[in-house]
């Protein structure tokens, strides 16, 4: 599926079968999520896509080949790719950690061709393994939302109560994970026994306020693009 112009339906299209170039591996597409972005993408709110474009950046397939120099993964491997598609490995940000913020980084679905598509090629480099159990259908978002949010829950640690704004899906997977790990069900053993220290040490009216205060209450987790900080 091309988009040739902005704000223009894309179009079902044959194109040559891309082939895999140094570090890179051709995939056969199995599964593609829409995300928001691309639909900023196809409305013209990012406004400097590569044209003719093959969109979508929640790609899961499988390896057919490899390019030269690429060795991370042997045919028929399953391995998903994200927005992040390619960056320096220079600048600073790159150095520190923070790939997402490369000043020269390349996009999914945006600078490079993506995976509304049959087939398509990816820097090995920005390819996950998807591991087993894991359907392609339900694969696909983690490649996104997954990962940003992911960026987020491990930035709040161990915090009972959590809130998450501006995210969507992010948010709509993130508050399925924070009730896997039990947040803000109950309290855990370390604040449990603090707190039952705080009430023996009081007395009176205050004792009983401390006593009330520390009942563990319920929570609740709601959820409310390039350089998107994925």
């Amino acid at each position: 599926m091309v988009l040739e112009r902005q704000r223009q339906p894309l179009r079902l299209a044959e194109l040559p079968e891309p082939t895999p170039g140094p570090g890179q591996v051709q995939l056969t597409v199995y599964a593609c999520g829409v995300c928001r972005t691309d639909l900023h993408i196809l409305d013209g709110d990012l406004a400097k896509p590569k044209l003719p474009l093959v969109m979508g950046h929640q790609i899961v397939g499988t390896v057919r080949a490899a390019g030269e120099g690429a060795e991370r993964f042997a045919p028929g491997e399953r391995v998903g790719v994200p927005w992040l598609g390619w960056t320096d490995d220079e600048c600073r940000y790159c150095r520190s950690g923070r790939e997402n913020l490369c000043d020269h980084a390349k996009f999914t679905g945006y600078d490079i061709d993506g995976g509304y598509a049959e087939v398509t090629v990816a820097d090995e480099r920005f390819c996950f393994p998807i591991p087993e159990g894991y359907p392609d259908l339900q694969a696909a978002p983690l490649l996104c939302a997954g990962l940003i949010g992911y960026r987020a829950l491990r930035l709040v640690g161990e915090a009972e109560r959590i809130g998450f704004y501006g995210f969507g899906a992010a948010a709509h997977i993130l508050c399925q994970v924070a009730v896997h790990e039990g947040r803000g069900s109950s309290p855990s053993p370390a604040r449990a026994m603090r707190r039952r220290r705080r009430s023996r040490g009081s007395s009176g009216p205050s004792g009983r306020a401390a006593r009330r205060r520390s009942r563990p209450r319920s929570s609740t987790a709601r959820s409310s693009s390039p350089r998107s900080g994925r």
